[in-house]
């Protein structure tokens, strides 16, 4: 598994991790200024090497917190295909026992105009109608009968065959629903052998930072408790539930980061935005990597608060832009939530309300 070297902590000098690069580029008269482009800033200095370890072996850990959480959410939508697909089968033999019955029903009474027609030795038409007829009133009696007869037959007759069609599509639907279903029961079973595989290696690097844990100083274990500060936020241009998230992202600094928790006593990093825009009635999928594919793309130089910052290829971490060149977040293991710059590993935003 590739390294991230994360060490995403906000120490003592965060006040200057907010600058942001203003262009100044001429501009014709009565345009508009460009809008500032937000620093990526490296990763602060994670103080001692002890430290630096940690955060190292941290971001492995999260990556692989957060590889579990999105086999998970894709487990969870095999699941809905196959439920689905259960269903339909189950629809499909309703529909093709219903198509039996009516073709069944339908053929009793077109054998009862051939029968008719055997059995009475004459043939139903207006022909035999007109020979076997004493007068013209009753041959036109005994064609207006054939002609009702000839319908009804017509009618039987057309019935069957939708019988016999509705039967063959059921039978078809039933087929494809069943091979649908085979289908999302495989990868269900794929998906469950790859969660137990990535819960393993969430284990093993679990263990592993544990291991590292006794080699951090009381000041190393203070850099990871730092909050970052109070900053000033401007939500004037952010929507109703982008303010609302924000605030409630921010009410969260200082509650530690735990692997797969939603709040409200602890975070991962996708968690904090689970919990901060159900607060602001926005619903969002769990991982990370479902997060970034979750409402509009956004340029870094159109960043407002509340948006989602994402970082590392594949999607491991996400944060929430709160202006200034500053996001919230859950950062890793042993951290908590606080304020940060955004940094150099960002690859993306988007705007999800």
């Amino acid at each position: 598994m590739q390294s991230h070297p994360v060490k995403r902590v906000v120490s003592g000098a965060l006040a200057a991790a907010s600058v942001i690069a203003i262009v100044t580029a001429a501009q014709p008269a009565g345009t508009a200024a460009a809008s500032p482009l937000p620093v990526l800033q490296a990763p602060p200095d994670s103080g001692s090497d002890a430290l630096a370890k940690y955060r190292d072996l941290a971001a492995q850990a999260e990556k692989a917190n957060e590889d579990l959480l999105k086999a998970k959410d894709d487990l969870s939508a095999r699941q809905g295909d196959l439920d689905k697909a259960n269903g339909d089968v189950g629809n499909a033999h309703n529909l093709s026992a219903q198509a039996a019955e009516n073709e069944k029903k339908y053929k009793v009474d077109v054998d009862k105009f051939a029968n008719a027609s055997f059995l009475s030795g004459v043939q139903m038409n207006k022909l035999s109608a007109l020979l076997a007829g004493t007068s013209t009133q009753e041959f036109l009696d005994r064609s207006a009968a054939l002609d009702q007869i000839a319908s009804q037959k017509a009618t039987a007759l057309e019935k069957l065959q939708g019988a016999v069609d509705q039967a063959k599509a059921a039978e078809k639907l039933a087929a494809d629903a069943a091979q649908r279903a085979t289908a999302a029961r495989d990868a269900a079973a794929k998906l469950t052998e790859d969660i137990t595989a990535k819960k393993k290696t969430l284990d093993d690097q679990v263990a592993e930072l544990k291991k590292t844990t006794a080699g951090l100083s009381q000041a190393d274990r203070n850099a990871q408790k730092d909050t970052g500060g109070d900053i000033s936020v401007d939500l004037a241009n952010a929507g109703p539930a982008a303010a609302a998230a924000v605030q409630a992202a921010l009410s969260q600094r200082g509650k530690p980061y735990e692997w797969g928790a939603t709040g409200p006593s602890s975070y991962d990093c996708s968690g904090l935005m689970l919990w901060a825009y159900k607060q602001a009635g926005v619903s969002l999928p769990r991982s990370s990597q479902a997060q970034s594919q979750t409402g509009t793309p956004v340029p870094r130089s159109q960043l407002q608060p509340g948006d989602l910052v994402f970082y590392y290829t594949p999607v491991s971490h996400v944060g929430m832009y709160i202006g200034n060149g500053m996001m919230v977040h859950a950062p890793t293991t042993g951290d908590v939530v606080k304020i940060s710059p955004l940094q150099s590993q960002y690859v993306g935003a988007r705007r999800v309300a």
